[in-house]
């Protein structure tokens, strides 16, 4: 199809409450009208707390069964993030979930060393694209829009009339605070142009429990870097768009500046 519809959570999260933040997001999610993805702040069920050995849950905790059960009622895909524990490890890590129940995650690669997040987590080392309604979705995680290698779109021509890229949908879910709003919106927009691609980004409001506070500023822009939606600074809001591929898909072949782009390799 040609059309998705996408909707931002921007919202306060109380601090280390895993009951109270799923209750808080079960009257949010009852807000959002008709959609295809709903997308929630960065560790929506803590937090962006550092006592991740107190609060970290596996695949079968409270907040992922809470995903899961949200998307099936709700017959819609969700993601957000949470304090996940495997074995020893622990991620930060984005869980996806489509209409169906059906899990798909993202573990952030870049782990934030200035707030210590590399000392109490374990960094990532795979990309995920996820396909909804013919769309590709490229979700990442707060820090990690500093680092424009890691949201390189690839493209390649099919034939005359078409490019294939690696995503058409940039996501960023994110605790990022006010202090530094200025490059959470600046970075939106160049992750948008370079790639090509709408950038959808929810960031959360309020003081946390450390005293760090976050002005939202959740952001949708399209594929030529024009702000479709940005929220009000610290203001409750939960805002849907649709997003057109075809609009997409004409302009890439128009402007394929991805097909000029530097060859590069990731190691991880």
């Amino acid at each position: 199809m040609s059309e998705l519809s996408i909707s931002l959570i921007q919202t306060h999260l109380y601090w280390e409450d895993i009951p109270k933040n799923l209750a808080h997001f079960d009257q949010k999610i009852e807000e959002v009208g008709e959609t295809d993805l709903i997308v929630l702040p960065e560790t929506f069920s803590t937090a962006f707390t550092m006592n991740s050995t107190h609060l970290a849950e596996d695949m079968d905790g409270s907040a992922v069964q809470w995903l899961q059960t949200k998307a099936k009622e709700k017959a819609v895909a969700i993601c957000g993030t949470c304090i996940i524990k495997v074995g020893t490890q622990i991620f930060n890590r984005l869980i996806y979930v489509d209409h169906k129940g059906d899990i798909q995650y993202y573990d952030k690669r870049h782990l934030f060393r200035m707030g210590d997040e590399d000392r109490h987590f374990t960094a990532g080392e795979e990309k995920l694209i996820i396909n909804l309604k013919g769309w590709k979705i490229c979700p990442q995680i707060c820090y990690d829009l500093r680092f424009p290698v890691w949201s390189r779109n690839k493209f390649h021509r099919v034939n005359d009339n078409s490019i294939q890229a690696d995503y058409d949908l940039l996501i960023y879910m994110a605790n990022w605070p006010e202090v530094r709003v200025g490059a959470w919106q600046k970075l939106l927009y160049a992750r948008a142009i370079e790639n090509q691609a709408y950038v959808a980004a929810a960031n959360r409001i309020g003081e946390d429990g450390i005293g760090v506070n976050c002005s939202g500023s959740s952001m949708i822009v399209d594929f030529k870097g024009d702000l479709l939606w940005e929220a009000e600074d610290q203001k409750e809001a939960i805002q849907t768009l649709k997003l057109d591929k075809e609009a997409l898909d004409r302009f890439r072949q128009k402007f394929p500046v991805g097909l000029d782009a530097d060859k590069f390799e990731i190691l991880t």
